[in-house]
């Protein structure tokens, strides 16, 4: 994609954004906390000080759903054609786009995201959801059954918005996800509040700007920034909001699931993941290395989906990970907003503490660190990229979401059936995603319905359109992406006349 403005100038609206007082974006206007208290946000790749944003509370978060209820019950929204909430969403995606550097940048300085891969992967992704969600706002239907000769009646179902939809965010993929969260349940008709992570919470900030500049009406989307467990949580127990949207960790999952009992609350959980790779003897290793070595660096490992754990056939197993431990040692590790850094920073110091202290513990009982395994030292927050061979399946670094550049590679026999092999992938509390890499479409098929993840992924496959999403098990509860994720924005109801 081509930048609309020149990266000297990106530099510069981004510097004058991270100068600007940050507040709350409620009411279609910015307004001040009402603590008046602030949160500093860091840059991950030097650990300096960024920015601080304003630290809103329970008090925000009212305003924020009482702003997003009037709009959905007496503003224009509620009135506004289907086609005129598509093209809103359509000039936004253009906003993003004319704005696509500062964006990029402001990404990569707030949460380490190389910049290409901001460039290539997250910001036109978010371009490209909002086009795909524009063009379901008006195409959301129900149905209407058919009916036997001679009855006197008529059946049908309607597909209502569910009404305000809170949206917390992870730090993880900022923008992507505001999107990603926010598109789906505009097209549904509903209005929104929206928690990011406090951790990096500036695009989701900046996007607040563009949505005031496309015209979006008063309280549609409101912005509240602030800790998750006083801002996130008051917008989990508000008794205002229908639905909840969720992504990030299980705990924090299982907490908003007991608290959205309160009022019944829809919710969609998407959480963690500890997703398995399975490698079969006839796979072509030079896509599966090539692959395997991308999920291991991408986001520095910082993905739900990351594939950590890889079962291989014995018979590849060796020139495997030959191949992925040779492109881990000639990766380019640096700050995120260097055009030429592969792999950036973790987010935190506290999160390069937790990814060493699992490094660490492995190595302490008896795995073998083939690559990597240690901290990089320089200013901010990085580490190598680590494999590690020896790992049993009753291992903490075999078992927990790491969240960082971590994987752990284990072998399987010629004896080992379908049965077998898939036991153990399936040996997890996690079921998020899972990879397959074979030239035997049979045995592609066999293994995909026995692997019980949200997702399977066969020899790097994708398409264009946004598959359903979404975990089972520990991974969460509900799907995101495709007409699936607008359905559940809305409400079914079922409707039958008499005359």
């Amino acid at each position: 994609m081509s930048a609309a403005i020149k990266i000297s100038d990106a530099e510069k609206q981004v510097n004058e954004f991270l100068e600007r007082t940050h507040q709350l974006f409620i009411g279609g206007k910015w307004v001040t906390a009402a603590s008046a208290e602030t949160i500093d946000v860091e840059n991950p790749s030097t650990g300096q000080f960024l920015t601080r944003i304003a630290a809103g509370n329970a008090v925000d978060i009212d305003r924020a759903v009482a702003s997003a209820r009037n709009a959905f019950t007496s503003g224009p929204w509620q009135k506004m054609p289907a086609s005129q909430r598509s093209l809103l969403l359509y000039r936004l995606a253009d906003a993003i786009e004319s704005n696509f550097e500062a964006i990029v940048l402001l990404e990569s300085l707030d949460m380490g995201l190389p910049v290409t891969v901001g460039r290539h992967v997250d910001i036109p992704k978010a371009i490209e959801w909002l086009r795909y969600y524009a063009g379901w706002a008006n195409k959301i239907s129900g149905e209407t059954p058919l009916a036997s000769s001679g009855v006197t009646g008529f059946s049908f179902t309607l597909r209502e918005p569910i009404g305000v939809a809170g949206l917390i965010t992870p730090w993880n993929a900022v923008f992507l996800m505001a999107v990603n969260k926010i598109a789906p349940a505009l097209a549904a008709g509903c209005t929104c509040v929206l928690k990011p992570a406090e951790l990096a919470p500036m695009t989701a900030l900046f996007l607040g700007d563009l949505i005031a500049q496309v015209g979006f009406p008063e309280g549609v989307v409101n912005i509240v920034t602030g800790l998750g467990p006083v801002a996130g949580q008051a917008l989990v127990d508000h008794p205002g909001v229908n639905k909840i949207s969720f992504t990030g960790s299980t705990r924090v999952g299982k907490s908003i699931l007991q608290s959205a009992a309160g009022n019944l609350k829809r919710v969609t959980l998407e959480l963690g993941g500890k997703s398995p790779i399975v490698v079969f003897a006839d796979a072509d290793l030079e896509k599966a290395a090539k692959a395997i070595s991308g999920e291991l660096f991408f986001k520095t490992g910082q993905y739900c989906a990351a594939g950590t754990r890889l079962f291989v056939h014995t018979k590849v197993f060796d020139p495997l990970v030959e191949k992925i431990v040779t492109r881990a040692r000639t990766l380019k590790i640096g700050p995120s907003a260097l055009s030429d850094s592969e792999m950036g920073p973790i987010i935190s110091q506290k999160q390069l503490d937790r990814v060493m202290g699992y490094i660490d513990g492995a190595r302490a009982q008896g795995a073998t660190v083939v690559t990597g395994g240690g901290r990089i030292a320089r200013e901010g927050y990085f580490v190598e990229a680590t494999v590690l061979t020896n790992t049993r399946a009753d291992m903490s670094v075999r078992q927990d979401e790491i969240f960082g550049p971590v994987i752990c590679v284990d072998r399987f026999e010629d004896g080992d059936d379908l049965d077998k092999i898939a036991s153990r992938a399936n040996d997890s509390i996690y079921g998020l995603a899972a990879k397959i890499w074979t030239r035997d479409l049979g045995t592609a098929h066999q293994m995909a319905r026995k692997l019980h993840t949200g997702s399977v992924i066969v020899n790097g496959g994708g398409g264009e359109s946004p598959l359903p999403f979404g975990g089972v098990k520990m991974s969460g509860m509900g799907r995101e992406n495709g007409l699936e994720g607008v359905l559940s924005y809305t409400e079914l109801k079922s409707v039958a006349m008499g005359f």
